[in-house]
């Protein structure tokens, strides 16, 4: 089943969300790794390049997402949750949402802000659009930061809600994704 049902995410849903969630953990460990490499470390060039390039490999899939949202709605919340748990739930979904392209633009914004693009895997550059500017940068950095670390304890309300669903309320939550 490739679509959403009313009761389960179709394949398609399913695998872009595990893939945008690995990515986005990946990339916030590697992330959190390389910034103490020192110049002369060998990774000191190769771990941003590569966390440049995942970073638009899950902001391609985000965009994906969005579309297929679009192309294939997600089941409605089970109607066992409470109001506050549904208020929760869009919340939630909401801020991954928002985050899945705010970290990889404001990584971007960073990467081209000296006014050149960067290699994609070292297959082809990712051209800069906008003009070089320090202010631009610092405001970008500050935004990755922030987005990025406070996008995890919303990573972790979001797994620990659905794995209290699963097991403590019995919803059957986490068989509608895996």
């Amino acid at each position: 089943m490739l679509f959403n049902t009313g009761a389960r995410y179709g394949i398609a849903s399913k695998v872009l969300h595990w893939l945008i969630a690995a990515g986005i953990i990946g990339l916030t460990g590697l992330g959190a790794w390389m910034v103490d490499l020192s110049y002369f470390d060998s990774w000191y060039n190769r771990a941003p390049a590569l966390h440049r390039s995942g970073g638009m490999i899950v902001l391609g899939l985000a965009l994906l997402f969005a579309f297929w949202k679009i192309a294939s709605p997600s089941p409605p919340l089970q109607a066992e949750l409470r109001a506050w748990e549904r208020s929760g739930a869009r919340a939630m979904h909401l801020l991954l949402l928002a985050a899945m392209f705010v970290v990889p633009a404001s990584g971007y914004v960073i990467s081209t802000s000296a006014g050149s693009g960067f290699h994609f895997l070292g297959l082809w550059e990712i051209p800069a659009l906008l003009p070089r500017s320090e202010t631009v940068r610092d405001l970008a950095i500050t935004i990755h930061y922030v987005a990025a670390y406070g996008l995890l304890p919303v990573i972790a309300i979001h797994a620990g809600a659905a794995l209290k669903h699963q097991f403590i309320d019995k919803h059957g939550t986490l068989r509608r994704m895996l």
